[in-house]
């Protein structure tokens, strides 16, 4: 992985993705290339996060983590080659194994490393796993097909 020479910090990530306001989910690049990214996030300690159930934020919205990490990866791909990402739609998640019923009540930041799997023309698809102090949280893949180009 190329490590950033100043870290990238939410302003920036949001810039890079659809999802704004609090549901843009990562705090923080901490290095990423060609092929991978790795991000920080601390989010799933707020009670007013926006993908909670009552008081309870369940592992399965890890799953979203995991799709916006591949969204701010192409998105620093595209703005590395001169332009931006093409818009995408979820498509697909594959081999998804949550190893926690719940994420609200972990003390420290959640940690995801994607790596591109497949890319081509009409989309990616990433493998994605994701951490809790080097505790397995989640992992799986997950397919994007392209939109059309940006105008």
């Amino acid at each position: 992985m190329t490590t950033p020479t100043a870290a990238l910090q939410r302003d920036a990530i949001a810039a890079l993705i659809p999802h704004q306001g609090a549901m843009c989910l990562w705090d923080e690049v901490l290095d990423w290339g060609a092929q991978s990214i790795r991000l920080r996030a601390s989010n799933h300690l707020d009670p007013a996060h926006p993908l909670r159930s009552g008081d309870r934020l369940h592992a399965v919205h890890l799953c979203e983590y995991g799709a916006q990490a591949m969204a701010v990866h192409g998105g620093l791909r595209a703005q590395q080659a001169g332009g931006v990402a093409r818009p995408g739609m979820l498509v697909a998640l594959r081999g998804v194994q949550l190893h926690v019923a719940r994420i609200d009540t972990l003390v420290a930041a959640i940690e995801c490393e994607a790596q591109v799997l497949v890319e081509g023309d009409g989309g990616w698809q990433y493998a994605f796993r994701i951490t809790h102090e080097g505790a397995l949280l989640a992992e799986g893949r997950a397919a994007v097909l392209h939109g059309p180009v940006p105008g």
